[in-house]
């Protein structure tokens, strides 16, 4: 299961997903983070029945962390099968059926957004 986490250096200076890691022997990929000295947000994956132990692990130390249910969506109604998305995606989250239909595999998406940009029907979206 994908978590969003965010903190700040405001709430604690520990390395919070090193801590939990060590604290809880939950092993995290990290798919995503965007860090700098006074804040970060990271997209990591965990083991689906691990995903509560890291949240609540996390949350003691400061940060704040979101359960995503899924990664990006497409209104099957608005897209054209144009391929835009495709093209951009780093994770090879889209693909074409054998009836050139747009396919997305929502275990890879890891929320960049580069596809949303790209979409020039505006057919695709991230979780809130």
């Amino acid at each position: 299961m994908k978590l969003l986490v965010t903190f700040s250096r405001g709430k604690g200076r520990k390395p919070v997903i090193a801590q939990v890691v060590k604290d809880t022997g939950v092993l995290i990929n990290v798919e995503r983070a965007n860090i700098d000295s006074s804040e970060g947000e990271a997209l990591i994956d965990v083991p689906d029945d691990q995903c509560r132990l890291v949240r609540d692990s996390m949350t003691s130390l400061g940060a704040d962390v979101r359960i995503l249910d899924h990664g990006v969506t497409f209104n099957e109604s608005e897209c054209v099968d144009c391929g835009a998305c495709i093209s951009v995606c780093p994770r090879e989250v889209f693909s074409f059926d054998p009836d050139w239909k747009l396919r997305l595999d929502e275990e890879k998406c890891i929320l960049c957004g580069k596809c949303i940009d790209a979409c020039p029907h505006r057919a695709l979206t991230l979780p809130l």
